[in-house]
């Protein structure tokens, strides 16, 4: 994605500690590869992050689509993708500017990945892989799915392709207009009287300004 230098993720350089915090909480992932005409095919999904430590580690990303949808046929065919995960966003007023020769603007954060499927095959994977989403949006459901039987999750996992998705690259942009400190203080405020996401906006703004204190 186009990342200009004043976006990048302070900690990019180091780590990737911003982007893995909006992976776990934005992990509603656009997942895109090529379909058999060539053309850009798009599946919505939720997926988990395997973040490996240490120089050498790798990072994964867990996920599944239904059978029939013909996704991961494509991932298997072409194992190279990219996954987006879109953080808060909003719409920013020019009003916030000292003067008036401004123009709107849409502040975000996003992470971009390229990554390299493999298709999971084994009932013990699927498994693993499923417990982990499950713990990640509702724990309370895992003694209710370890109680409907072997018989009714072999049903479930049939109707269900899993991939693991290896990271080879991974890029996040934090664009809050930070290169335009005339206009942070009233940015911060319209941002904090707002909805959810104008709200989130506002708290990313005090991390950045606390990381650069």
């Amino acid at each position: 994605m186009y990342l200009p230098p004043q976006f990048i993720a302070k900690d990019s350089a180091t780590g990737n500690a911003t982007a893995h915090e909006l992976i776990r909480t934005h992990p509603l992932a656009s997942l895109m590869s090529v379909d058999d005409d060539g053309l850009p095919f798009v599946t919505p999904l939720p997926l988990h992050l395997l973040a490996g430590e240490g120089e050498g580690s790798q990072t994964l990303l867990l996920g599944h689509c239904a059978k029939p949808n013909p996704h991961w046929r494509y991932l298997a065919a072409r194992p190279k993708a990219v996954v987006t995960f879109m953080g808060p966003h909003a719409y920013m007023t020019p009003r916030v500017y000292p003067d008036l020769a401004r123009v709107p603007t849409w502040n975000y954060l996003m992470v971009h990945c390229t990554v390299e499927a493999s298709i999971i095959e084994s009932f013990d994977d699927k498994d693993r892989l499923l417990k982990h989403l499950i713990a990640d949006h509702d724990p309370a459901y895992a003694d209710q799915w370890r109680g409907l039987g072997e018989d009714y999750q072999h049903k479930m996992m049939g109707g269900i392709v899993a991939f693991e998705l290896r990271v080879l690259a991974m890029q996040c942009k934090v664009k809050l207009n930070q290169h335009r400190p005339e206009a942070q203080a009233a940015m911060h405020a319209l941002y904090s009287q707002g909805n959810d996401s104008e709200r989130a906006l506002a708290k990313w703004m005090d991390k950045l300004a606390q990381s650069k204190n």
